[in-house]
């Protein structure tokens, strides 16, 4: 398996790097089962995330205008697995996406980040966020809720890189969908991650140290780091 740096987003801005306080009616604490043990703080306010906002445009956009071949290829496999309890849709979809191959964004996009959609990773490969990005949206079609899914842009801490996975809480607890493991298994089970935030349709989740208020992401070393923006 492809275990290889991605060039997902992990700094944040400087306020909340800063560890200030933002306004109430934005930044609110929200979730009974907090990814990998974090203290979580939600804000509904997308606009810093543009790579994110510009994949869902795109996407919807391509969705409804795809070619012959695109459709087909993402349709069967909706198709296929339309129906199956849910534990079953997601470790199907894993096992379905993992087999495409990571690619980095400076060899497909010659970029140093990029979020693809899902029609371009089935055509291109890409890297860890497209794994993950591609899983979100296939599970959205399957009917999983976007209030029960993120993507999380996290630290490795065995590989010392960044790295992003799907989570989808299933009865209140996450479990983690990733292209570095190939069985679906839940979040309280896996160690060596460290989330940074975590990120869907309805907003984005800072993740802090729990017991404290320092920035998990602030333990990366330097040159371990990619842009956000």
């Amino acid at each position: 398996m492809q275990r290889a740096a991605c060039a997902a987003v992990i700094a944040l801005t400087a306020l909340l790097w800063n560890g200030a306080d933002a306004s109430a009616d934005q930044l609110a604490a929200i979730n009974p089962a907090p990814l990998f043990g974090t203290n979580e703080i939600h804000s509904s306010n997308l606009k810093m995330f543009p790579k994110w906002r510009g994949m869902l445009r795109l996407f919807e956009k391509e969705r409804k205008s795809c070619a012959p071949d695109e459709c087909r290829q993402w349709d069967a496999l909706i198709t296929r697995l339309r129906g199956l309890d849910l534990m079953a849709e997601l470790r199907e979809i894993n096992t379905e996406m993992n087999k495409r191959p990571y690619v980095p964004d400076a060899v497909n996009w010659s970029l140093p980040d990029y979020w693809a959609t899902p029609f371009q990773f089935l055509q291109k490969g890409g890297d860890c966020e497209d794994f993950a990005i591609a899983k979100y949206m296939a599970l959205r079609e399957l009917g999983v809720p976007v209030a029960n899914m993120r993507v999380v842009v996290l630290n490795d801490l065995n590989l010392g890189i960044a790295h992003a996975v799907l989570a989808v809480y299933v009865d209140g607890n996450p479990y983690i969908l990733d292209n570095q493991i190939s069985k679906v298994v839940p979040a309280s089970s896996v160690h060596h991650y460290q989330p940074v935030y975590s990120i869907n349709e309805d907003g984005w989740w800072l993740h802090r140290n729990g017991g404290s208020m320092e920035l998990v992401g602030s333990a990366v070393s330097e040159g371990k780091t990619a842009k956000l923006f």
